[in-house]
């Protein structure tokens, strides 16, 4: 993870950006092809970057391996998070990358960024689906927040993790 550097995405990379986070969807089949419904928000960072925070992580040579979008509660981008809570969304590392702790150093910078913000509390949804990413929040401490479990088109679960500030 030394390698590895999280930082504010720059304009000129948020399309670059989108298209790690739609290929990383669709590799692990959590959406299907690369344009269309669900496709098409992951790969609008630019609407990420204005009404949320876009984050990148990058290797030495500046490689973009991975992006997570971080959203205020009442945000355009909140699902899931209340007051005194920052949620994040749309965590993608590079298919390439995979294996070099970059979602673990995403992930991290999310826990910071709510830190700095004096939050209490880390919260998102996941599809019942993504198993490895929830096996990574696991690790980082997140615990099961079932009370916030939502669909957002039927036949669609969506499932909370919640790491507490508070804790930690």
């Amino acid at each position: 993870m030394a390698d590895v550097v999280v930082r504010p995405a720059r304009e000129d990379e948020w399309a670059a950006a989108g298209a790690i986070t739609v290929e990383a969807y669709a590799v692990d089949r959590y959406i299907d092809g690369h344009s269309g419904g669900y496709a098409d928000q992951l790969a609008d960072t630019r609407a990420r970057a204005r009404q949320a925070e876009l984050l990148v992580a990058v290797d030495v040579a500046d490689t973009l391996l991975g992006t997570v979008t971080i959203a205020l509660p009442g945000t355009p981008y909140a699902e899931v998070s209340r007051s005194g809570e920052v949620e994040f969304r749309m965590l993608a590392v590079s298919p390439g990358a995979r294996g070099r702790g970059v979602g673990e150093a995403l992930v991290r910078a999310v826990i910071a960024r709510a830190r700095e913000v004096g939050a209490r509390r880390v919260v998102l949804s996941s599809a019942e689906t993504m198993t490895t990413a929830h096996r990574l929040y696991r690790r980082l401490g997140f615990q099961r927040f079932p009370e916030r479990d939502w669909n957002p088109v039927p036949g669609v679960q969506l499932i909370a993790y919640a790491f507490s500030l508070e804790l930690a």
